[in-house]
């Protein structure tokens, strides 16, 4: 079954101007621009056999071809990541049978978080679409409330039926009213993996539909999927003590090189 991995990147975002090219130190003080440091994370998972950046932008298709990634140039007219791999898909040399969507400014992913989502859709032909969850510790939790405090629109939450499809996706902390949790208990609340696992035929739905109200008002591409009655399967993954996080803001990127400093990442 092939695979392709996707990283969608565009220079113009709302919150970021910029932010694939922004660098990032490493574990030994060496810097390296977003783009790179997410290709690195793609690269790293196995059962894979390509990984393109997709971009519109120039600047950024000639950095990832500087350190060696492949390029799909794609429409400016692409409004998110999904909206982009749907247009990559005709540019590929032949159609895969599983699209991973690993967004630019998740240079954290673990490599087991993809490559169990792209087991889960091996596993199980009728899944269309996937998505890794995190319950979120403490920490992350923290993060979460911090960011809202301060009015900064940071990671995402995820609510779930028992056989786990989304229910829904918020910018907000979801379930309300959620609290830390303590040695005794685990957290109800789980922090949404910027990234996808689509088969063609979704990535095909998704690109003959507008954008739906709910989409718009949260900033969350995935909304549309669910806003047109297909299910989104959330798989849970376990951190193994890594600290995922994304770059959405400025602030992200001290959190994101003291967690690279952290797990050793060069």
């Amino acid at each position: 079954m092939s695979v392709v991995i996707l990283i969608p990147a565009r220079y113009a975002s709302s919150r970021y101007p910029g932010k694939p090219l922004v660098d990032l130190k490493g574990a030994s003080g060496v810097a390296k621009p977003l783009i790179r440091r997410s290709w690195e994370a793609a690269m790293a998972v196995s059962g894979v056999d390509a990984v393109y950046v997709a971009t519109d932008d120039a600047r950024i298709a000639a950095a990832s071809r500087a350190f060696g990634a492949e390029v799909v140039m794609t429409a400016e007219s692409c409004r998110n990541g999904t909206e982009r791999c749907f247009d990559a898909l005709d540019k590929l040399v032949g159609e895969p049978q599983i699209v991973i969507n690993l967004q630019g400014d998740a240079p954290l992913t673990p490599p087991w978080f993809v490559e169990q989502i792209i087991s889960a859709m091996q596993q199980d032909p009728s899944i269309e679409v996937a998505t890794p969850i995190l319950r979120c510790d403490g920490q992350a939790l923290a993060n979460f409330q911090a960011d809202r405090r301060n009015g900064q629109v940071g990671g995402t939450t995820v609510v779930t039926t028992l056989a786990g499809d989304a229910l829904y996706f918020s910018k907000e902390v979801i379930p309300f009213g959620a609290s830390a949790p303590t040695q005794a208990a685990t957290s109800p609340v789980f922090h949404h993996v910027g990234l996808y696992g689509y088969r063609p035929s979704a990535l095909k739905a998704y690109g003959g539909w507008p954008e739906c109200e709910l989409e718009q008002l949260e900033g969350l591409e995935q909304l549309r999927f669910l806003a047109n009655g297909w299910k989104v399967r959330c798989i849970e993954v376990e951190g193994r003590g890594r600290v995922f996080w994304e770059l959405n803001n400025p602030i992200d990127v001290e959190r994101v090189e003291s967690a690279l400093a952290r797990i050793g990442l060069e």
